[in-house]
Formats: structure tokens, C-alpha cells, sequence
């Protein structure tokens, strides 16, 4: 008889078609498995850790019952699904997740048939599970469309939007709520689990659909039965919201029971219309360092996984802490200052602030337009909110931004973070496009600093301007030179000579301010910090277009109507003919790898910049003084 191996049942599930093959009584074995894999290759690798051990069994429980690819599985953004990459035959490339040319740390159309919705941004996956239902019904196709969503997903607009869309559509679709809060955990039982078995059920399906029919003509009574139902259930589970939103309403239950899941589910998807299941899951489940410190684990860097104990690396520090720093200072300073954050209070540095100012500090959930005229309303009233988001996310409340804040020319700072290239998480996370977008805008001032010295000055500079100011900083750190104490004015829209030289001028914004530097050395040609994208250094511009050959944009934000562009317009409105070149994003989206490795790609680091002078230089006529 051979030793059986470390993975005896995952070693048989390439595919989903495999996992069907399975009794029922295999699946916990199946789960088991699978916890410890991912585990351990995400020991290795790093990546999102937590929110996959939670949903292991609800993920083997729906490719168990449900025909994948061919109903469609839509999960709200990828941080819950790496289980769903393994069963689905990417079981041996997953120690390449978020790595360069490897798996994507989402889910991403492209990469599998299984993948039938991509998304990085949260919330999604209700208004694509129902666009799929109606595309179905109106092709007549038998289809199932399932979508999973997390319960911090459901505080967006979005989620909320689709719910009430779908409910009044009668659509046929089931959407699960994936609760990890543990805040109704004393509904989670076998009352519960016995109780949703029942509810689900088709005899009592029949019966209440049976008897809806029959009361019909007897309005009072169809009245006072529905009235008995629903006080009989909402004893026991939180039902009547999303049953009056038009849904079939089981839960809560338990997550990671699979008899219950699998009953459950079976029970529900021989139904048809909108229905809704709430689970309730642990994030970490089945591995003590996650359970115990489930945010630590939701992103996490190799580690240990005999004892958790995370790789430490030595890394300067961060634009996000000099934030944080910032924050904390100015508040102490300024008892308007309230901070404002749509769910990313550990991203985007806001632990600090919300230990010492519990009172003045707003997590508003994932909510990004309601942040922006959330902190509207304060400015009106004589408050200083700053609203710290992610480059990404601000895209989501562009509307509020020019609607409820600029056009009212409102007191609000931003703080911008991971603008740029954000490395493992791909093009889903790139803040390469706010230069662009804001820019456009009237009244605002945009900020890059090249420094976190400079980065501690802008935001102490952008939130003494009145007026909608914005300082954008990309993830991780910089060249090292740390503030002080010291909090010093910058004036608006002065830029910074770097270095001077002949011929080229390289106008450079924040995080590449210092491969231009090094580009510039080598050329010997001028560099220059611009620092602000909007107000443009207007008289250092006319001086660099009369005493150099060429000018050289670089920054990293897409081309396309970025900082460069708008350098171009001036030069353009003034009628100074001088050849103006811009480097920056290209037009495609850019994938995940290491930051340094998508900037080299793009043609960003100091190499490449030398390198596209150089040829550029090839065909530049001398200019002829006259």
C-alpha cells in the first residue's frame, strides 16, 4: 500500500468537475486540505491570507452544487476567492500570485473561464451577478448566477443600489452575504442552521407559496399570515430588511458548517427569484495567528506558518506614516481638524488619529461619495475635514468632487495615497490617473511631493490653503529625507530647481524627482522638482523655454491629459515653440509585479529616461540665438 500524500483529496480536484465527483462526506476533508495549502504557500509568497481561510468551505459547497463556469459564480473583489483559484485549476501557479507574469491577487476574466467578473474595487458583484441573470433570461438560458459579497461591501451605495434594482426586478439570482463581523454570532447555532434548513425547504416553499395563493381572496387573513411570518422568523434571524426589499431572506448560518451550507444551498438554488443567504464566516478560520489578528493576516508578507511570526523588512519610512505623523500633529494644533476615511483606516494611516481623537475621526465604510460630501457639509460649517483615500478609490467619488466641493470652492483637504504604480496589486489599484481627473477642475490646487520632508510640508500647505487642495504620494517610501518637527508653507505654485545643465530640461512631479535627478546628471541637463501640477510654475516655464533646446515631462500618471499635457497647453497658449516631450503611463493597462520592475517596463526609471533623451537628442536641432 503506497503513503498516501500530505494533500490525499485536494491531489484528486484539478478542476470543479472533480470536486462534483466527491461524496459529501469527503468535502470536510476537502476543506481541510485546502486550508492547509493555501496556508502554506502563502507563507512563501504573501498575499491576502484571512478572508480566504473564511471562506473555504462556502467556496467548496458552491462549486459542489452549482455546474461552474457554466452558472456563474461573481465574487465582490478577489481578497475571499484564492480558494476558488485553486479549485479551478490554478492550484499550482498560485505561489505566483501578485508576483511579476504571475496570478493576479484578484480575479481577472482573462486569467479563467471561472473568473466571469473582474473586479478589484468592492462591491460590484451584485449589479454584474444581475446584469448575468437578465442576460440569461432574456437568451432563455437555464443558468444559476450567484453573487458573493462581504459584509463591509454592503455599507457601499452600490451594493445597496443593485439590492433594491433586483428585488424589483423579480430577477432570478442569489446573492450571499459573507459576514465575518461575528456580530450576530449568537444566531449562529443549530436553531438556526435546523431553522434555515426549514425555510429553505420545499415543502415549506410549497406551503407558503401555496397559501399565498389561496389567502389571496381573503386580504385580512393573507395580511395576518404574512404579519405571523415574519414575526416568527425576524425572532430568530434579521430578515425583514432585505425581505422587504423583494428577497427570499435564510440565515443566518453558519460558514463553515458544510452539511448546512450544502443542504442550504441545494434548497435555494431549486428556487427561483431573488433570494439571500446570510452566512456567517471567521476571517483566519482554522489557522490561531490569523483568527487571533485577522487584519494583520487579510494582506500579509511571508511569514512563518509553524508560528505566524511575520518577515520583517528594513524599510525607511512611509509616506502613509509621515501622514499619519502629519495628522496627528496638526490635530493637536487645530481642533477643527477632522479626518475622514471610506474604510481604509489601517491603509491609508489613520490608526494613530483615531487612538488619540476618537471624537473627530469618521471611518464612513466603503462610502467614497458619501466621504467627500460628508466632509462638504463640515467645510459649510467651519470645520477642516481631510479626507485621507487611496488614488484608486477617489475615482469613485469624482462626481462629489467637482459637484458638492470645488464648485463651492469648500475648505477640504486630500490626502491621496498609493498614487501611481501600486506594484502586486495591478491595474485594479493604479492611482495613474488623478493628475488627469483633477486637474481639469477649477480652483484646486495639486500637489507632488518628491520627499516625505516635502510631503509633511504640502499637507500642512494644502490644508492652510482655503480652498479644495490635494497632496498625491505614492506607496511605500521615498529617498529617506525625513521631516522635522517643523511645519512650513510652501508657496503655491513654485517650483523647485534641482539641478542646473544645458540644452534639456526635465520637468519632473514627486515619486520620479529623483530618477529624473539621476537621469539629469548624466545628461548634465536642468532638472526640475515641479511640485505643484496645478497652479504650473508659469514664469520659471517662459525662463526653460527660452534657454534650453528641449523640455522633458516625467511623471508617473497615464500621459493622457496629465501634468505633461498640461505644460503643453501653456506652452501652446502662449505661442512658445519649443519641442516638448512627454514621459509618463502609457495608454494600456498595467499589470502587477514589484513597482520597481513596472516602472523599468515602463520605461520610468533613470535608465530609461536616459535612454529616451538620448534619442530623442538623435534628431533635436541646436537652438539658433538670434
Amino acid at each position: 500500500m503506497t503513503k498516501p500524500t500530505k494533500f490525499e483529496t485536494l491531489d484528486r480536484v484539478k478542476t470543479p468537475a472533480d470536486l462534483r465527483t466527491l461524496d459529501l462526506a469527503e468535502l470536510p476533508l476537502l476543506a481541510a486540505d485546502l486550508r492547509q495549502y493555501l496556508i502554506e504557500t502563502i507563507s512563501l509568497t504573501g498575499g491576502h491570507l484571512a478572508p480566504g481561510l473564511g471562506t473555504i468551505e462556502l467556496t467548496v459547497a458552491l462549486h459542489y452544487l452549482f455546474n461552474t463556469p457554466h452558472d456563474r459564480l461573481v465574487w465582490d473583489i478577489g481578497h475571499q476567492a484564492y480558494p476558488h483559484k485553486i479549485l479551478t485549476g490554478r492550484r499550482d501557479q498560485l505561489s505566483s500570485i501578485r508576483q511579476y507574469g504571475g496570478l493576479s491577487g484578484f480575479l481577472k476574466r482573462t486569467e479563467s473561464e471561472y473568473d466571469v467578473f473582474g473586479a478589484g474595487h468592492s462591491s460590484t458583484s451584485i449589479s454584474a451577478a444581475l446584469g448575468m441573470a437578465v442576460a440569461a433570461a432574456r437568451k432563455n438560458e437555464d443558468r444559476d448566477v450567484v453573487a458573493i459579497i462581504g459584509d463591509g461591501a454592503l455599507t457601499a451605495g452600490m451594493a445597496m443600489e443593485a439590492l433594491f434594482n433586483a428585488g424589483d426586478m423579480d430577477a432570478n439570482l442569489l446573492v450571499i452575504l459573507n459576514d465575518n463581523e461575528m456580530s450576530i454570532s449568537p444566531n449562529v447555532g443549530a436553531l438556526s442552521n435546523y431553522l434555515a434548513r426549514i425555510l429553505s425547504g420545499r415543502t415549506y416553499t410549497s406551503v407558503r407559496e401555496g397559501s399565498k395563493t389561496v389567502l389571496s381572496t381573503l386580504p385580512p387573513v393573507k395580511d395576518l399570515a404574512r404579519r405571523w411570518e415574519e414575526h416568527m422568523k425576524g425572532m430568530v434571524m434579521p430578515s425583514t430588511l432585505f425581505e422587504e426589499l423583494g428577497f427570499y431572506y435564510i440565515g443566518p448560518i453558519n460558514g463553515h458548517d458544510l452539511p448546512t451550507l450544502t443542504s442550504t444551498l441545494s434548497n435555494l438554488k431549486a428556487m427561483k427569484g431573488p433570494r439571500f443567504l446570510h452566512v456567517i464566516t471567521q476571517k483566519g478560520k482554522g489557522y490561531e495567528p490569523a483568527e487571533g489578528n485577522p487584519c494583520v493576516f487579510h494582506g500579509v508578507s511571508p511569514f512563518d506558518s509553524n508560528t505566524g511570526k511575520i518577515e520583517k523588512k528594513s524599510v525607511s519610512k512611509s509616506y502613509t506614516s509621515i501622514f499619519s505623523d502629519w495628522l496627528c500633529d496638526m490635530a493637536r494644533e487645530d481642533d477643527r481638524l477632522i479626518g475622514i476615511t471610506p474604510a481604509m483606516r489601517e491603509g491609508s494611516g489613520l490608526v494613530e488619529f483615531s487612538k488619540e481623537f476618537p471624537d473627530r475621526y469618521y471611518d464612513v465604510g466603503i462610502a467614497e461619495q458619501h466621504a467627500l460630501t460628508f466632509a462638504a457639509g463640515l467645510a459649510c460649517d467651519g470645520m477642516k475635514p481631510v479626507v485621507a483615500i487611496y488614488s484608486t478609490f477617489l475615482q469613485r467619488g469624482y462626481d462629489q468632487f467637482i459637484h458638492d466641493i470645488a464648485i463651492q470652492d469648500l475648505d477640504v483637504t486630500f490626502a491621496i495615497d498609493r498614487a501611481g504604480l501600486v506594484g502586486a496589486d495591478g491595474a485594479t489599484h493604479a492611482g495613474i490617473y488623478d493628475f488627469s481627473f483633477l486637474r481639469c477642475i477649477p480652483g484646486i490646487v495639486i500637489m507632488a511631493p518628491s520627499n516625505e520632508a516635502e510631503c509633511r510640508n504640502m499637507l500642512y500647505t494644502a490644508y492652510t490653503h482655503k480652498g479644495p487642495a490635494s497632496v498625491r504620494y505614492p506607496r511605500g517610501s521615498g529617498s529617506g529625507k525625513l521631516p522635522t518637527c517643523e511645519m512650513k508653507m510652501l508657496p503655491i505654485g513654485k517650483a523647485e530647481v534641482a539641478r542646473r545643465g544645458k540644452r534639456v530640461a526635465i520637468l519632473a512631479w514627486g515619486s520620479l524627482v529623483d530618477a529624473a535627478i539621476d537621469a539629469g546628471t548624466e545628461l548634465d541637463a536642468t532638472v526640475i522638482n515641479m511640485r505643484y501640477v496645478k497652479p504650473l510654475d508659469e514664469v520659471l516655464l517662459d525662463e526653460l523655454s527660452h534657454s534650453h533646446d528641449m523640455l522633458v515631462t516625467v511623471e508617473e500618471n497615464v500621459v493622457a491629459g496629465g501634468a505633461g499635457s498640461a505644460v503643453n497647453e501653456y506652452l501652446n497658449a502662449r505661442g512658445i515653440l519649443i519641442r516638448c516631450v512627454n514621459l509618463g503611463l502609457p495608454d494600456r493597462f498595467i499589470h502587477h509585479g514589484s513597482q520597481a520592475q513596472l516602472l523599468t517596463q515602463c520605461g520610468l526609471d533613470s535608465t530609461g529616461i536616459v535612454s529616451a533623451i538620448s534619442n530623442l537628442e538623435l534628431n533635436q536641432p541646436k537652438r539658433v540665438v538670434q
